[in-house]
């Protein structure tokens, strides 16, 4: 799970994603969002903190559509759209 944790980050830490996962009440949700600097907003102590206290198995992200940051657990995505490529969760390209 480690390593899918990394090469989610890599992706969003570098593009505009949209991830497909499914959200603990078993409905399917996609999310445009990313970790780009240029789109996150400037940084305070309350959303460093939250960013600490994410579980190792979640990931926080910048929700574009919505403008605010949400998490969703790493073993709960189905695809992840980047850019030109879109990826099952096993990482392969669809």
């Amino acid at each position: 799970m480690k390593e899918y944790m990394n090469i989610y980050k890599t992706a969003l830490q570098n593009n505009i994603c949209k991830i497909k996962f499914e959200k603990k009440d078993g409905t399917i949700r996609d999310m445009r969002c990313t970790l780009r600097e240029d789109y996150l907003p400037k940084q305070t102590d309350l959303e460093e903190q939250i960013q600490r206290k994410t579980p190792s198995d979640t990931l926080a992200v910048w929700d574009i559509d919505n403008c605010g940051w949400r998490s969703f657990r790493i073993d709960s995505v189905i695809s992840i759209d980047v850019g030109d490529h879109d990826y099952d969760a096993s990482g392969k390209i669809n």
